[in-house]
């Protein structure tokens, strides 16, 4: 008897069992390329944030307050404080290493510079040491590539760069022109007693203070510096998830519970913990502006995606509530006599409820299915790269199927609930 009443449904009425499937299809496909994108999203969305640079700032301590003019560092070269070079490594054995993206140690150096025809180029300069392309050790065997080339990559060179050890230099696009500097010249960088000689590689753009300086590999500064093994200044690039009420939080004041899952979340400042932790005497500190911006982007992208979902499924609720209402109208008769035949109210619902769990399992598979081409389309044209396949979704969108089809017959089936038999019987 069930299954001849669930058969009689389905061949009475195909046109709008196919339109109330295609409107639960598209809404379910629609709801799966926003959540395949929507849980991709912060991963994606901060790997692309990560061209904006570095969003750590790791400096000794015990450093003295920095002299800073334009951007660039001009304390003497005797104060201050340094860290050894090669501790740096350790950032690569911190908890969330694998969010350590790059990082690039930096030392100023205020120098005198002349070219190769013994010309004064500029009384005061500072040239910049740091690495462009260099393979640190990690203390578990393993290396990893650091430099600018991965923490500042707007940086932008007309020419080439310096490598490891190469007693050449970049030389900022601003100085270059006022100075008459040309790729391929040669330069005398003087400070103190100290004297070295550097080919002019390229011509460094930046937008910033470095296109007023000189830039070098991190060994020349050193020698210049007479600071050899050491920095003054590291940039770290690290993967974060943007920071909300708890990652604020007061450490302090955390449970031990609180405690772990602030420290096991990949948050800027629990990154910026766990370096202090590997490089003793060190302070880290976010780039308050870079992190709170991407922050509320991320934050917002996530809403908006959450946002399309819920109103995807809200319109194939109605359409399927809609189509719902119109078969119960149209079996007002068929339902009376049911009733008539000692049919309560709940037998009556199951019809219909099985009626509609089968239009949800169908449109739901058809939906998930045409989702994964749409958040592939979304996914390439958005970031280059189509979303991450979760195998466990189609459960989730298959319940949500189901949750949509049973909302939008709420209504219905009360109505449903509410014929009675006599005035049916009676060909009212």
């Amino acid at each position: 008897m069930f299954l001849r009443v669930m058969a009689r449904s389905f061949a009475e009425s195909p046109r709008r069992k196919i339109l109330a499937g295609a409107a639960l299809a598209t809404g379910i496909a629609v709801a799966t390329a926003t959540l395949s994108v929507a849980l991709d999203v912060q991963d994606r969305l901060a790997r692309e944030f990560r061209s904006l640079g570095a969003n750590l700032v790791v400096t000794p301590k015990a450093d003295t307050l920095p002299l800073d003019v334009g951007g660039v560092d001009y304390r003497p070269i005797d104060e201050g404080a340094y860290q050894p070079i090669g501790e740096i490594g350790k950032l690569r054995t911190i908890f969330w290493r694998l969010n350590i993206v790059g990082f690039a140690p930096f030392i100023e150096v205020p120098i005198e510079a002349r070219a190769s025809g013994a010309r004064v180029i500029a009384p005061l300069l500072t040239l910049i040491g740091t690495w462009y392309d260099h393979i640190v050790p990690v203390p578990d065997g393993t290396t990893f590539a650091a430099g600018v080339g991965r923490t500042h990559p707007w940086w932008r060179v007309d020419g080439r760069w310096f490598g490891d050890g190469e007693g050449a230099c970049v030389v900022g696009a601003a100085l270059a022109r006022r100075a008459g500097i040309r790729a391929g010249d040669r330069i005398e960088a003087r400070a103190g007693a100290t004297t070295v000689g550097l080919q002019v590689a390229g011509l460094l753009q930046t937008g910033g203070p470095e296109e007023e300086a000189v830039v070098a590999p991190l060994e020349v500064a050193q020698e210049l510096a007479g600071r050899q093994g050491v920095y003054r200044r590291l940039m770290v690039s690290a993967l974060t998830k943007p920071e909300d009420a708890f990652a604020r939080k007061d450490q302090a004041t955390m449970s031990p519970s609180e405690y772990d899952r602030w420290y096991c979340t990949p948050y800027l400042t629990s990154i910026a913990h766990q370096i202090e932790e590997v490089l003793p005497g060190t302070e880290a500190r976010p780039m308050r502006r870079v992190a709170e911006s991407e922050g509320r982007i991320l934050s917002r992208v996530g809403r908006l995606m959450w946002m399309v979902t819920v109103a995807a499924l809200v319109a194939s609720a109605l359409a399927v509530g809609a189509s719902s209402a119109s078969a119960v109208l149209e079996r007002r008769t068929e339902i009376g006599l049911l009733k008539a035949l000692g049919a309560s109210n709940g037998a009556v619902t199951s019809f219909f409820l099985a009626d509609q769990a089968l239009l949800a399992v169908a449109g739901g598979t058809a939906g998930y299915a045409a989702g994964l081409f749409l958040a592939r389309g979304v996914g390439e044209i958005v970031f280059g790269l189509p979303p991450t396949e979760r195998p466990l979704l189609l459960p989730v969108i298959l319940a949500l199927a189901l949750g949509v089809a049973l909302a939008g017959n709420l209504l219905p089936l009360r109505r449903a609930a509410a014929i009675a038999p006599a005035p049916i019987l009676r060909g009212e």
